[in-house]
């Protein structure tokens, strides 16, 4: 069973999260703030994170940087707050989804559900073109998922390379943030496209590092974006 931390500091929330989840058939642990969350995190080691923003001792997003430090499991972000600085300030630190309070328990099962597919489909399955990428600078290799420009290494997210990649696999081609969304993300992401800019701002700062480099992410506005290769 697929085994979920549930952190809430609201216990009739997290008491009706733990039900739904239990009757799906996970394993869920608890914790009602941020110390015990990432106690629990470190502990435990659950497969995915249902994480509350307006926590005490140690908020939401702390937590996320925590987990991110040492891990990529996905974490979906269940917070009152729905406002748009927070839902851009949840996936700059890798959140995978972000659901807005009062929600549906069926929902929120079924976002578990897809994330954990989709995470499980990305971990199992190999990538289709294995070749290495190696053009102006820019080295991408799929098979070990790393990251180079001008020989040194760039440690990327797995949302991110997988952007780089699949923009680095059609050079100079423009995509809209939908057909983005839905390649990096797939067709069971609940979210708006705003993930897209979020991802590609990311990458842009960890890729881009000279102006007089023969490779950039470039804004076509009202359209969208390609990996211009010069």
């Amino acid at each position: 069973m697929p085994k979920v931390l549930v952190v809430d500091d609201e216990p009739k929330i997290l008491k009706i999260i733990e039900h739904s989840l239990r009757r799906e058939g996970y394993d869920v642990i608890t914790a009602l703030d941020g110390s015990q969350a990432i106690e629990q995190f470190h502990r435990q080691e659950p497969e995915l994170i249902i994480l509350d923003l307006m926590l005490p001792h140690v908020d939401g997003f702390q937590v996320c940087r925590t987990v991110r430090e040492t891990s990529s499991i996905p974490i979906i972000i269940l917070s009152v707050r729905n406002e748009e600085l927070d839902k851009i300030l949840g996936f700059n630190l890798g959140v995978d989804d972000y659901l807005a309070k009062p929600f549906s328990p069926v929902e929120l099962c079924l976002r578990v559900k897809a994330v954990l597919r989709r995470t499980r489909k990305e971990e199992s399955t190999p990538t289709p073109d294995s070749s290495v990428f190696n053009s102006n600078g820019l080295y991408i290799n799929p098979s070990t998922r790393e990251v180079a420009i001008n020989d040194q290494p760039v440690e990327l997210t797995a949302k991110e390379f997988d952007m780089l990649w699949f923009l680095a696999k059609h050079p100079n081609k423009v995509f809209t943030r939908k057909q983005l969304l839905y390649q990096i993300w797939q067709a069971d992401y609940y979210g708006n496209d705003d993930a897209v800019t979020v991802l590609i701002s990311r990458l842009r700062e960890k890729i881009e590092l000279d102006k007089s480099q023969l490779f950039h992410i470039r804004t076509l506005r009202g359209v969208g974006y390609k990996l211009t290769i010069e």
